[in-house]
């Protein structure tokens, strides 16, 4: 089993997670952060720091956010390791909880 991130970290990009992360597992994009499958090491820290609460174990990803993991999987290949915290999206805090942003989504 793995971690995903899901929607609520598109255009927010929270790093508290990565900060956590003992094996460096998480891979950044413009706007948006994905966990690599084959690295992530199933330890939870992560899920804890997301002030977004966008981090959820593969098997208790919500059902409307059930295509986040093949896209973690996806993305993860494609996009490069971020191995220390960041600043956040300049508007993070008002994304945070705003629903159906998957059309949001920059690669």
């Amino acid at each position: 089993m793995t971690y995903v991130v899901t929607e609520s970290c598109i255009k927010c990009k929270y790093t508290d997670c990565v900060n956590v992360c003992p094996v460096d597992c998480f891979r950044e994009g413009p706007n948006f952060l994905v966990i690599d499958p084959d690295e992530c090491i199933d330890c939870t820290l992560c899920v804890a720091e997301c002030p977004a609460e966008a981090i959820f174990a593969e098997d208790d990803v919500p059902a409307d956010q059930v295509q986040f993991i093949e896209l973690n999987a996806e993305l993860a290949k494609e996009w490069p390791a971020i191995i220390e915290r960041k600043d956040a999206l300049p508007d993070a805090d008002d994304w945070a909880k705003v629903k159906d942003k998957l059309g949001m989504l920059e690669r």
